[in-house]
């Protein structure tokens, strides 16, 4: 006899082995940027990327084995660098592995600029950028962590930030976002709709 999930044409995922490269998620695609011990500076692409609460906090979630992670939590400190969608290529060279001496050569051309409130780099062409001290770790998350930091200085181009005498769509189109969907797909999003609110409704 055919369950009612079936009539509704949904599909039940086994859980014996991770759900999240079965289907499509919309995420933001983020550099962090930390300092190694030695001073030279880390830059990692994340997805797994979002404020925390309506404060100025937000996280990561990393592997507790990764220089991001370990940089963090040394330094006390971390960027976090929002590319744009032509900016794809910048966040894929900063996914690239280490070679020899432990070194990513590909992180030579991408093009940063120091933060002004922490200690790191910063990628340059990106619409947003956040500069955070560490709030904590939390190692609780199987084999990884979630980062959490305290916003100390943001910075967002012209086109990106919203204003009282700006269209809110208006502003999405002229600074389109980019968007990934793990596991391994993107998208430019530039054509939005207002949200129809309920009365006394917010999200």
């Amino acid at each position: 006899m055919e369950s009612e999930l079936q009539k509704r044409g949904l599909v039940s995922l086994e859980l014996t082995s991770p759900i999240w490269e079965r289907f499509y998620m919309a995420s933001p695609l983020v550099i962090v940027g930390t300092l190694e011990e030695d001073g030279a500076p880390d830059l990692a692409p994340k997805h797994m990327v979002t404020p925390l609460g309506w404060d100025n906090y937000v996280g990561f979630v990393c592997s507790p084995s990764h220089a991001t992670y370990l940089n963090a939590v040394r330094n006390g400190e971390f960027t976090l660098s929002f590319p744009r969608p032509g900016g794809v290529i910048s966040a894929s060279m900063a996914a690239a592995p280490r070679c020899g001496e432990d070194h990513k050569p590909s992180l030579d051309l991408l093009e940063t600029f120091q933060a002004t409130q922490v200690r790191g780099p910063l990628v340059a062409d990106c619409y947003l950028h956040l500069e955070c001290t560490l709030h904590g770790t939390w190692d609780v998350f199987g084999l990884n962590s979630l980062v959490a930091g305290s916003v100390v200085a943001a910075h967002v181009s012209e086109d990106g930030v919203r204003r009282p005498d700006r269209d809110d769509g208006e502003v999405v189109a002229e600074e389109p976002l980019l968007v990934y969907l793990p596991p391994g797909r993107y998208a430019r999003v530039s054509d939005t709709q207002a949200f129809p609110f309920h009365r006394g409704m917010k999200l």
